[in-house]
């Protein structure tokens, strides 16, 4: 017989397995008009997706904190439906690899 894994166990799990990926919300449909939202728990965590002024889905992360401001969490809108990531790792900004400009002399055949 096996035993119950405890709450820490339990976290870690759910941590790595399950909320490093992108999930389902809910239709497009749910929230048509602009300053509309939606509040639903993903994984024990209140997620609000509202469409901002520019008709564009954004969802935060409520945090419970005094004075906290809510936590963006990456969004994104596919075949009609909202989808969210609440993996932390991947909210970091990544700098556009510039291409580093190199001079390279040539000379002619003919010469």
């Amino acid at each position: 017989m096996t035993t119950p894994p405890d709450d820490r166990t339990f976290r870690r799990e759910m941590a790595t397995a399950y909320r490093s990926g992108w999930h389902f919300i809910d239709l497009a449909t749910a929230i048509p008009h602009n300053g509309d939202s939606l509040m639903v728990t993903v994984f024990g965590e209140p997620v609000v997706v509202a469409r901002d002024e520019d008709d564009d889905v954004r969802a935060y992360r409520l945090l419970r904190r005094p004075r906290g401001a809510p936590q963006p969490v990456r969004c994104a809108i596919r075949y009609g439906m909202i989808f969210v990531n609440l993996d932390q790792r991947d909210h970091r900004l990544v700098e556009p690899d510039t291409p580093v400009m190199r001079t390279i002399s040539a000379t002619p055949r003919s010469a």
